[in-house]
């Protein structure tokens, strides 16, 4: 019997399932290797006894940036288990690479540094992003500048010194969309960088619409269990070279451990992702439907994020749930609720908070995988505890853009990006952090 064959599972010319991906990418060497679970390579430094040889594959390095043959010189520069990670990460959104980082913003980072490298230091971006990769545009702190605009905008924006074009979608926290694709033609020799930390490659694949990059916090649904940090930039080879030789100088590495939880976690992303997103477009056509509630952001893509607009006080809200988790973050098993104002976004002016449409009384969930009735009663209770007013009868809040909510008119501008048809009285600003 041979061995080698036996150990070695079959090819297929036939393309995988996104489910059959998630489980199996990173992973296809096991059985060669005679295991069933990816090992842990704790190592800090390699042995070689070839110095000269060694010096050729970090001058190697140093001039292309192109992963090493053979094991690593030393933990900065490479690690088996993240590089598994990054391999069965591309496989999923359908790139020649990607280059995992200690968390999403060390990755950002790394992006704005590569295009600065080579003196394109101008970026165009759409609010709303996330709180801390607007504040790290907007403060200027790797010597980047940002023009900000709106979809239809971007292709006047752009400047000769321009390295970037950046948009989330859905975005944190108003789970606005913008047509990826629009975007991408709009670019033009831009590179489109595309957050796809909400929607996950279950439900988009950027670079299938013209986006270049792709960006994740891996903290978030990659991981899928609130316990390890990480972010990932999914790419061409060509830049993926850049940003490792980035990560070595700059050092901002994945650790290991990390890389195997998640390399663990996308096993069962599909299941996760699908599961909390039957769950959330539930709780999204309750909260439309529901007097307490002034408006309901659900994006048309789905997924298991839900924001929504309350007529009484949000913070009451938050520090009335039991079941749901009053944190920030997302994409855990569990259900988690925050006040973007007040974290998430507090470190955004609050004059461009309001005009991306995070208000006071703006509240982001972030749906786990317990039963749908046990949430809805904790969320329940706990508008209860905040209602301090309701709408009027026919004056209640409706989904924003939901897929699931048939009777609601949603329209889009030319450029994609959801415009807001809802009928829901405007709540009252309130003081930004009460």
């Amino acid at each position: 019997m041979n061995s080698e064959s036996s150990a070695t599972p079959p090819t297929t010319s036939r393309p995988r399932a996104l489910a059959t991906e998630a489980v199996h990418a990173g992973r296809d060497d096991l059985a060669a290797l005679g295991l069933h679970a990816p090992p842990i390579d704790l190592s800090t430094t390699y042995p070689s006894y070839d110095s000269r040889g060694e010096a050729e594959r970090i001058d190697t390095f140093a001039a292309t940036g192109a992963r090493l043959d053979g094991p690593p010189v030393y933990a900065r520069l490479d690690n088996p288990t993240t590089a598994r990670f990054e391999t069965a990460l591309a496989r999923l959104e359908g790139t020649g690479s990607a280059v995992s980082f200690a968390s999403g913003m060390a990755a950002l980072t790394a992006v704005l540094l590569v295009r600065a490298s080579m003196g394109l230091r101008h970026v165009v971006a759409v609010r709303p992003l996330y709180g801390c990769s607007d504040h790290l545009l907007g403060a200027g702190l790797l010597g980047t500048e940002v023009t900000w605009t709106d979809p239809a905008g971007i292709a006047d924006a752009i400047r000769p010194e321009t390295g970037l074009v950046m948009v989330e979608t859905p975005a944190n926290p108003t789970l606005a969309e913008v047509d990826i694709r629009a975007i991408a033609h709009s670019c033009g020799s831009v590179p489109l960088l595309v957050d796809n930390t909400f929607a996950t490659p279950v439900l988009q694949r950027p670079v299938e619409h013209g986006a270049r990059i792709v960006l994740h916090s891996a903290t978030k649904y990659l991981g899928g269990h609130g316990d390890v940090m990480g972010g990932i930039v999914a790419c061409d080879e060509e830049f993926a070279a850049r940003l490792r030789q980035v990560r070595f100088a700059t050092g901002g590495v994945l650790h290991p451990m990390a890389g195997y939880l998640l390399l663990r976690g996308l096993g069962t992303l599909p299941v996760r992702v699908r599961a909390a997103s039957a769950s959330a477009a539930e709780l999204s056509r309750r909260l439309a439907a529901d007097p307490r509630v002034a408006r309901v952001h659900y994006p048309r893509i789905g997924g298991a994020m839900v924001s929504f607009e309350v007529y009484g006080d949000p913070h009451r809200v938050i520090s009335a749930v039991r079941l749901i988790t009053p944190a920030v973050s997302l994409g855990s098993v569990d259900t988690l609720i925050q006040h973007p104002a007040s974290i998430s976004h507090r470190i955004v002016d609050e004059g461009d908070r309001q005009a991306s449409g995070v208000g006071e009384r703006l509240l982001r969930m972030s749906v786990g995988l317990e039963d749908v009735e046990d949430l809805w009663a904790d969320l329940s209770q706990a508008l209860d505890s905040g209602a301090t007013e309701a709408a009027p009868r026919g004056d209640r809040g409706r989904a924003d853009a939901g897929p699931l909510d048939p009777g609601h008119r949603a329209d889009r501008d030319v450029s994609g990006r959801s415009v807001r048809t809802a009928v829901a009285k405007e709540p009252e600003p309130r003081p930004a952090g009460r």
